[in-house]
Formats: structure tokens, sequence, C-alpha cells
């Protein structure tokens, strides 16, 4: 079928030649008429074949591509599994923390390079109207005698951690409004031993 057509092709390109050489008008119109259907018979098929290979390579490209696509995600989550810091021995918190506050527990420590150096001592939290957040948030400020204008209350050794949220002495016996109530001791330790910038670290 393909020497054919190519025959089909050249006699008709050769007899173009001719008539375009000796042949009349309406010879050379007539001749051209008639390889104009030549080539569009030998035109046809090929067509139909080189459109039909492009669907079967770019089906077999994306096979291939999406491999590779697939692998690079499945080695990337890897990642994250080391982003989970060890805990400091005896405490539910990671070790890098300054200090470590257990809600459920109602306990706090504080720490030094992943060692326990004070604590645990006994808070109490916010209400459950007023939780005390949890996660893991940095020292903002330290106010040795702060007063609480919403609540006109009196907040000795406030350490902020989160806007309205603070270490102070308080009554462990009695909710907060979001705030940790520690002990006259342990307010005044955890006011000189934690610095702006420390990181404090709230689980449940």
């Amino acid at each position: 079928m393909t020497v054919k057509k190519i025959m089909l092709a050249v006699s008709a390109a050769a007899a173009v030649l001719v008539l375009a050489a000796c042949g009349s008008a309406s010879e050379q119109a007539a001749g051209l008429q008639q390889v104009a259907a030549t080539a569009s018979t030998t035109t046809t098929t090929p067509p139909s074949s080189t459109s039909s290979a492009p669907a079967s390579s770019s089906s077999r490209a994306t096979p291939s591509s999406s491999p590779s696509r697939s692998s690079s995600p499945t080695s990337t989550p890897k990642k994250p599994a080391p982003t989970q810091e060890a805990q400091a021995a005896g405490v539910p918190c990671a070790a890098t923390v300054d200090a470590c506050v257990d809600l459920s527990a109602r306990k706090a420590w504080l720490l030094h390079d992943g060692q326990i150096v004070y604590g645990p001592v006994q808070i109490m939290p916010g209400m459950a109207s007023h939780p005390t957040p949890v996660g893991t948030f940095r020292v903002s400020s330290k106010v040795k005698d702060y007063h609480s204008r919403e609540f006109d209350a009196p907040m000795p050794n406030s350490v902020f951690f989160q806007p309205g949220v603070a270490f102070h002495q308080g009554s462990l016996s009695r909710y907060s409004h979001g705030c940790i109530h520690l002990s006259t001791s342990a307010s005044e330790k955890f006011f000189s031993s934690l610095s702006s910038g420390d990181t404090v670290q709230v689980v449940r």
C-alpha cells in the first residue's frame, strides 16, 4: 500500500512537470486537479496513523511521568517525622521548652537543656468559659506588680506568654480567667527564671 502511494505521487508530480512545460492552460488545470486528488488520497491515510502515534506515545509518557511525580511526594512526607521533639524526662512537653504546663494534672515545671530545674508545682488553670490556651508560646513581657484593670485584681509576678494570659501569683483553689495561678514562692521562681523570648508549652 505504501509503495503504490509513493509511485502514484511520483507519477503525479512528473505529470505536473510535463504539463507545466508543454501543456495548454486547460490541460494544466485538469492535470493539477488530478494531482490534487491523488495527493489527497495519499495523504489522508498517514495523518490517521500519525495522529494515533502521538496518542499512544502520550499515553505511555503519562505513566512514566506520574511515577516520578508520585515518588517525590513520598520522599518529602518522611521529613516531618524528625520534627517530633523528644520529651524531657518526667514532663509531657518537648525537651527544648523553658516552661511546661500540664492542664489535666495541674502541674508546671521549669526546664533547662531538657532537664527539670524546678517543679513540678501545683497550678490552677482557666475556667471552662475562659480556658487557658493550649500550644507553644513565647514569653512576651514580665511585670512584677501587675494589676488587672479588666478584673480589678492584683497579679503579682506576672510572666505573659499570650495577650492577657500569664503565670502569676493567684489562688490554687479557684479557676482563673485563662492565666496560670501559682503559689507565692512558685510565682517568684517563674518570674526570676523566665525571660522574654523563652518558650512556654501548655498541654492538656
